[in-house]
Parts: C-alpha cells; sequence; structure tokens
C-alpha cells in the first residue's frame, strides 16, 4: 500500500529554501563574473550595477537545475516504491564558491528491499550526471584558454576532474601542460555538479555510493568499504594543504558513522539478491565516480 506523499507544509519549505538557495548561488555565479571571491565585493559591485545579477544566473540557473534532477531521481523512485518522503530540501550559503550546500530528501519510510535501496540510492547521481554532461559541455565551449604564467601573488586554483578534461580537450584542444582553462559561469556549476555527484557516490553508509554499495555486498563488507573510504576521502584532504577541502566532510562523515558503528540499516527484505542487470549499474555507478571526483578540488597557489 502507497505511503502518502509529502505534506502542504513540506512543500511550502521545499519552495521557500529553492527561492533562496537560486538567490544565493546567483550572488555566488557573480564571482566568476568579477574574478573576486570576496562576498563584500560582489555586494558592492551589486550596489552600483543592479542588473548585472543577471549574469550570476549563468552559474546558479544550470547548478540548481543539476541538483534539483538530483533529488527529483531519488524522490520519484522513492514514490516508485510507495516510500513515504519529504520534496528537496535546498542548503543556501551565502558565500562564493558555489553558494549552496547541496540539497536532501528525507526518506521517512524503511527500505523494503535491496533493489529499492539500490534503485532509490541510484536515481540521484544518475539524474544529476545526465544533467551535469550538457551543462558542462556548453560551459565549457563557452570557456577560454589562456597561456601558463607564473603565479603572482594569491589566488583560488580549481581541480578538474577526469570529464571536465576530457570534455574541454575535445571541445577547445586543451592542453593543461601550457595553458589555463578560464572557465565560463556555467562551466562551473557543472564542475560543482561533478563535485556532488562524486561526494554522493562515495561508498559510505549515509550517502548514495553507500546505498549502492550494501545492496550489491552485504552490511559487514560495506562497513568495511565506508571505513576505507572516509580514511581515504581524510587522507586526500592533505594533498591540498593549506587548504584540505574534503577534510571537514571527512570527519563528519566519521563521527556519525561511528555512532552507527559505520553499519547501514537493514532493508526489511535484506536476502534479496540483484539481478545482473542492477549490478552492471554499479559498474556505471563507479564509473560515474572515477570519472566526477577530483582529489583536490580547490588549492590556494
Amino acid at each position: 500500500m502507497p505511503e502518502p506523499g509529502p505534506t502542504r507544509r513540506e512543500w511550502i519549505i521545499s519552495i521557500f529554501m529553492f527561492c533562496l538557495t537560486f538567490l544565493t548561488a546567483t550572488l555566488a555565479g557573480l564571482s566568476y563574473v568579477t574574478g573576486s571571491f570576496s562576498f563584500l565585493d560582489i555586494l558592492r559591485l551589486l550596489a552600483s550595477r543592479p542588473q548585472i545579477i543577471l549574469r550570476g544566473i549563468q552559474f546558479s540557473f544550470p547548478l540548481i537545475a543539476i541538483l534539483t534532477a538530483h533529488e527529483f531521481g531519488h524522490f520519484f523512485a522513492c514514490r516508485h516504491y510507495g516510500m513515504r518522503c519529504t520534496p528537496p530540501f535546498f542548503i543556501p550559503m551565502p558565500f562564493p564558491p558555489t553558494g549552496t550546500l547541496g540539497a536532501f530528501i528525507k526518506i521517512k519510510s524503511p527500505f523494503r528491499s535491496k533493489k529499492a535501496l539500490f534503485d532509490i540510492g541510484i536515481a540521484g547521481p544518475l539524474a544529476g550526471f545526465a544533467f551535469t554532461l550538457p551543462v558542462l559541455w556548453i560551459g565549457i565551449s563557452l570557456s577560454r584558454l589562456a597561456h601558463k604564467l607564473p603565479a603572482t601573488g594569491t589566488s583560488l586554483s580549481f581541480g578538474e576532474p577526469l570529464i571536465f578534461r576530457l570534455i574541454a580537450m575535445a571541445t577547445l584542444n586543451y592542453a593543461p601542460a601550457r595553458q589555463d582553462l578560464m572557465a565560463h559561469p556555467m562551466a562551473m556549476a557543472g564542475w560543482v555538479g561533478l563535485l556532488a555527484t562524486s561526494l554522493n557516490l562515495l561508498p559510505v553508509w549515509q550517502l548514495d555510493g553507500g546505498h549502492i554499495t550494501y545492496a550489491l555486498t552485504n552490511r559487514e563488507r560495506q562497513k568495511n568499504i565506508s571505513i576505507v573510504a572516509i580514511i581515504a576521502l581524510i587522507l586526500a584532504s592533505f594533498q591540498g594543504w593549506p587548504t584540505p577541502s574534503y577534510l571537514m566532510f571527512g570527519l563528519m562523515l566519521l563521527i556519525i558513522g561511528w555512532r552507527v558503528r559505520f553499519y547501514h540499516p537493514m532493508t526489511m527484505r535484506d536476502e534479496q539478491p540483484l539481478e545482473t542487470g542492477r549490478i552492471l549499474l554499479g559498474g556505471v555507478a563507479l564509473l560515474i565516480l572515477i570519472l566526477s571526483f577530483t582529489p583536490v578540488p580547490i588549492s590556494v597557489r
């Protein structure tokens, strides 16, 4: 028997958070237009040229579209299985470089089987990645190349996931060894989409990748994989010192995981195995993780 859908109150909160996040992401998008990641500089520019906020939408619109696709992938998969869940709740953050901490849905029903767990876990990353690819292709095509110059002063440098670099090489003949890619705001929206996808696909119990791994393996093996993944993420953070991008996220996963002994909650029919098609789809999720992940997303140089 299908459970009831979200309440009116949940939808109102969802729409309010969506609008607020769209605003903060638009303001953050101006950092890629001005070249400054100072929130005060962005506010001063906005005060003198209010119309420039339209240029921030080049970043916020595709980014919000990617996050919305990801979360509604989960939402519709939950509803397909008749499970109770909230609509997507977006998290605004009024600071560059993203303007948001992403979005989430809260699942209020127990998972009925490994099949349901797998489908709900993978639906979000697949939908988000499907939206990210055209955003990346168009955004990178609108970007420009510059000859590498010796670093002067302090600046932020963004790491390039494999799929980001491959698309740049295909569309712009990008040569990373001798060129810098001056990314269009739309390309940066795709970059953030890749970052969100890769983090969600980490095989840690409370993330999408953890759900997928549990459905493909078993409770004990998924626990061990979670621990290894969290430790690897924390260690990878120090490659970008003094800006260890993943450190706080990794420590948060470690603390939360410690409280539940890193075990994923069991489904109602844990003995039900997955068929070959879903196992192959799990391999696709691993490939997306490899293409999307960057060991050092942001560094100071």
